[in-house]
């Protein structure tokens, strides 16, 4: 799982996201796959097909994760920044990042606890008071190094451990990213395409894009969720569970997973013996939403592999439940048109 480690260490925030579509790209060239990338950034790739049947399938994943972007420079040469994505300001606080194109490191700074007063120990720290510390002795200094606009990503790097679990950055959605870069490896009876999409953090903008251009039958997501196995959380609280499989999900707060669709996936988990779960929650979203509203409507349906930390530079999950998604889409796909008579 070295590929996915690698993805990981690449910086692609929301509208950012070249340096992960070239490694892609690069990954992709010797399966001699026709591609293109469109005008907002998404690469969409042509699978190999057989011409079996007329059925045409989007594979999504998106290329973006969250992260921060610079928003002002203080005359003392802070950086005052803003998230890019939904994020939990707790967490931020000493993280080291890298900022813009030259990967400027810094870290995430706030008062000490030594000269905060009782209501700010007491509560959770604002964003609006944190700041980027590059060492830069001021505003001029720190001009030179970085500009507004710049993105900041976190510089996390990628670490396997316990058994068969890695904790890294940008899980979500670089290990979306290389299961549809596996399946793209593979001859399809039908005409697949493998979109890998931009800006879903800041409001699915990619999908909707790349929806319109393919005009598919069927679109499937390849995303992370939030596995909230973790203690404080009560049973019926807890969307998914590290190591149990692949999840499939009814609804969310975007879309509903079409039913012949959930149906031909749990019946390939039985034949085939992969294990898989259900999203127990309905919170969040995903690309889906504006696939399965696009065009004259397509069928859609979500796999996420359950991720702790999500959002977060210390997102962890198992390559179990990676290979089990792999397995699972895999299986499903090949005997598609059957199930739905095409």
């Amino acid at each position: 799982m070295e590929k996915l480690a690698e993805l990981t260490r690449l910086d692609g925030i929301s509208g950012n996201e070249h340096i992960v579509r070239e490694y892609i790209k690069q990954n992709l060239a010797g399966e001699s796959l026709e591609h293109y990338t469109d005008s907002i950034g998404n690469l969409i790739v042509k699978g190999k097909s057989s011409g079996a049947s007329d059925l045409k399938v989007m594979l999504a994943a998106h290329m973006d994760e969250v992260g921060l972007m610079i928003t002002y420079i203080t005359e003392d040469g802070k950086l005052k920044f803003s998230t890019v994505g939904g994020m939990d300001s707790r967490i931020l606080i000493g993280q080291h990042v890298r900022v813009g194109d030259k990967k400027i490191p810094g870290v995430i700074g706030y008062k000490s606890i030594h000269i905060q007063d009782r209501a700010e120990r007491e509560s959770a720290v604002k964003l609006k008071n944190l700041y980027i510390d590059i060492a830069a002795k001021d505003k001029e200094n720190a001009q030179e190094l970085v500009n507004t606009g710049d993105y900041a990503a976190f510089a996390s790097e990628p670490v396997f451990f316990g058994e068969e679990r890695i904790k890294a950055k940008a899980l979500d959605d670089r290990a979306g990213c290389l299961v549809i870069m596996e399946l793209l490896k593979e001859v399809w009876p039908f005409e697949l395409y493998g979109c890998f999409t931009v800006q879903e953090e800041v409001g699915l903008r990619g999908a909707t894009v790349a929806a319109n251009r393919v005009r598919p039958d069927v679109g499937i997501v390849l995303e992370t969720t939030t596995c909230a196995d973790v203690p404080e959380v009560k049973e019926h609280e807890v969307s998914t569970v590290m190591g149990a499989g692949p999840s499939l999900s009814f609804a969310d707060r975007t879309s509903i997973g079409d039913r012949d669709l959930l149906d031909h996936f749990i019946k390939t988990s039985q034949k085939e013996g992969i294990p898989f779960q259900w999203k127990r929650t309905t919170a969040g979203g995903n690309d889906a939403g504006k696939i399965q509203t696009s065009g004259t409507g397509v069928k859609t349906l979500t796999v996420s592999i359950p991720c702790r930390y999500i959002h977060s530079p210390v997102s962890v999950l198992d390559l179990k439940d990676l290979r089990n998604m792999l397995n699972l889409v895999g299986k499903a796909l090949h005997t598609l048109p059957q199930a739905l008579g095409r």
